[in-house]
């Protein structure tokens, strides 16, 4: 493995005015971004207070760097973080990709109403998010949970009405279970699934994976570097912030971080040897596992963007990529991915 030296320097003079190259990959339907992507969900929630200003700044970076996909969803706020994102790319529009979510309801104090899809949802809930947005379109539109008490064919059906409509260009699933995935299918294609892949989430990689590539469904992950976890940047339970999402994941707590930190350290003594960052390592890998997959790490600092943009140019060899099968297998991570699980894989 090595790391390309193309980035070294464009990394460290590249100027917000500057676009900068990234090679791309093309999700299903022909949907073609940049090879990864920018989750912005912390910049609004879940990982402590976020800096507008700052936030905008890494979008307008992450652009120029080549990145063109940016992924939000309603929910994150609630409401804020696709107000934030459409602040920060209303000068800018035609170089994003831009992927939201509706499906997780949530009401004006934060509070979870639940998960819902009824075709009436659905057309009300792309509404607001292109007002929120200021986009008169949404390029990727994803059912961020699926409803098992709404027949897929309903929501998916809304969705397409969407597309008819010029409101929205392809459409998308997060977490749903394979024959959900092959029903959707068939009311109107599916450009790309969303779930959780990385190192230590590694589910995917049985029939999810082997459903999409028959039908022609890309794959984006998110959270790819654990929720930072494979970052090494956790040593302790108490390293989490207060008020951080992570501090109720299973997998941060107890003996389960024990377990984890010992995995994790296995790829940072790999990551060691190659003379890349232990998240550059795993972001490396999950872009080895298929052409089609296009990761979308999040963060708020510019520092950790430049670091997650320069992964891209880090190629794994077949023994570096047994060493890392070696070193977290599946199935090897230690707690479930959430507190609650009853949503996910439906």
């Amino acid at each position: 493995m090595k790391t390309l030296p193309r980035w070294r320097g464009l990394l460290a003079s590249c100027k917000v005015r500057y676009h900068c190259f990234m090679n791309t990959r093309t999700l299903g339907g022909g949907l073609t971004v940049g090879e990864i992507g920018l989750g912005c969900m912390g910049m609004s929630e879940f990982y402590g207070p976020g800096d507008e200003a700052e936030s905008i700044r890494v979008i307008h970076a992450a652009l120029d760097f080549g990145v063109t996909m940016l992924d939000t969803a309603d929910m994150y706020g609630p409401f804020t973080n696709e107000m934030l994102v459409g602040k920060a790319i209303k000068d800018r529009r035609d170089r994003v990709v831009l992927a939201t979510k509706f499906g997780n309801a949530r009401g004006p104090q934060g509070e979870f109403l639940g998960v819902k899809g009824s075709a009436a949802y659905v057309r009300k809930s792309c509404d607001d998010s292109l007002r929120r947005l200021g986009v008169d379109h949404i390029d990727l539109y994803y059912q961020h949970r699926v409803d098992t008490t709404v027949p897929i064919e309903e929501t998916i059906g809304a969705m397409a009405e969407l597309v008819t409509a010029g409101k929205v260009r392809f459409l998308g699933m997060s977490e749903a279970a394979p024959e959900t995935i092959r029903r959707a299918h068939k009311v109107h294609p599916i450009a790309a699934l969303q779930t959780e892949y990385s190192l230590w989430s590694r589910e995917p990689e049985g029939e999810i994976f082997r459903t999409t590539k028959e039908l022609g469904i890309g794959f984006v992950a998110y959270s790819p570097l654990g929720r930072g976890f494979l970052t090494g940047r956790f040593t302790k339970p108490d390293d989490v912030p207060e008020g951080d999402f992570r501090r109720r994941n299973p997998r941060f707590q107890g003996e389960h971080f024990a377990k984890n930190l010992a995995l994790a350290r296995n790829v940072e003594e790999i990551a060691k040897e190659k003379g890349v960052t232990p998240g550059q390592l795993a972001l490396a890998w999950v872009l080895a596992m298929r052409e089609d997959l296009v990761p979308i790490p999040g963060t708020k600092h510019e520092s950790y963007l430049r670091e997650n943009v320069a992964a891209a140019d880090i190629v794994l060899t077949d023994a570096d990529l047994a060493r890392l099968d070696a070193a977290m297998p599946p199935g090897a991570a230690s707690g479930d991915r959430y507190p609650d699980m009853s949503t996910v894989n439906r």
